[in-house]
């Protein structure tokens, strides 16, 4: 998984405009549930590029302290690089597994994880990791893309890349398994997970977040350049053969066009919880 992140962060840090305006409400909702304030030392778990890091060192301020988790050592070079030019020192990277973390007792305040834990194969190993890393009574949120069923458009692009790759069609434990884009959209196994690794007050929340953009085009090169799973699955083909999925992908996703521009329906759950302080 750190290798295929490798190979797209270039393409992620550039659409970083596009993820970003996408996921600013979303994001915000996040860092009040993880109640990230001022002077507060974080953890951002699957940082990525460093957007909602940059938001995370906004918050804390200079007495603050944010570290920045990856497993990808390219992607979160673009994090620190993002980080140093916007002024912010006392953001800092790890480049390390988010399911072997080996925090144990660094007490921090709060953790966030955006639409990373679903990548996880063994999210529980990942949720205990950060429970560990957190002082008694630290607040830990995330964000994670809902079920298959609330998820049409990203069911067509798995099943479109799916197909030209040669592949059957996927059935929904398939879309569900663990480390895949949907596997903790559950709210009944995202809450399970959250209460076996010791947090506490689980609090669950659905999202609407489609993505606008000006026309399907916009969305095809962001798959492109920048959805690591779709460019995964495509990557055995040829040339030949990957551009006519991307035309199929094209073709199909253009349902979503509206006379305002293209609308993408993106569901995502806003998860919340917290150490226990006894």
């Amino acid at each position: 998984m750190s290798e295929a992140w490798d190979r797209a962060a270039a393409g992620w840090n550039a659409q970083a405009p596009l993820i970003r305006d996408w996921l600013r409400e979303p994001t915000r909702l996040m860092l009040e549930a993880a109640q990230v304030t001022l002077g507060a030392r974080v953890i951002d778990v699957a940082a990525g590029a460093g957007d909602q890091t940059l938001d995370i060192a906004q918050r804390v301020g200079p007495r603050g302290q944010v570290l920045a988790i990856d497993s990808s050592a390219a992607i979160l070079r673009l994090a620190a690089d993002r980080a140093r030019q916007a002024g912010h020192g006392h953001v800092k990277v790890l480049v390390a597994d988010a399911q072997r973390l080996q925090l144990d007792g660094a007490g921090f305040d709060a953790a966030v994880c955006r639409l990373g834990l679903m990548f996880c194969a063994t999210p529980l190993d990942a949720l205990q990791g950060i429970r560990a890393a957190l002082r008694p009574g630290g607040c830990f949120s995330g964000l994670v893309f809902a079920a298959p069923e609330h998820n049409p458009c990203l069911c067509l692009q798995v099943a479109v890349a799916r197909r030209h790759a040669g592949m059957k069609p996927a059935s929904h434990d398939e879309l569900c398994r663990p480390g895949g884009l949907m596997s903790v959209g559950s709210p009944t196994l995202l809450s399970s997970l959250l209460q076996s690794a010791g947090f506490a007050d689980v609090a669950l929340r659905p999202i609407d977040a489609p993505v606008l953009l000006p026309s399907v085009d916009h969305y095809v090169e962001f798959l492109k350049t920048a959805a690591s799973p779709i460019i995964e699955l495509l990557a055995p083909l040829t040339e030949a053969e990957r551009q006519a999925a991307w035309h199929d992908m094209r073709r199909q996703l253009d349902a979503y066009t509206t006379s305002t521009g293209w609308v993408g329906p993106k569901a995502l759950l806003l998860f919340s919880a917290q150490v226990p302080c006894g």
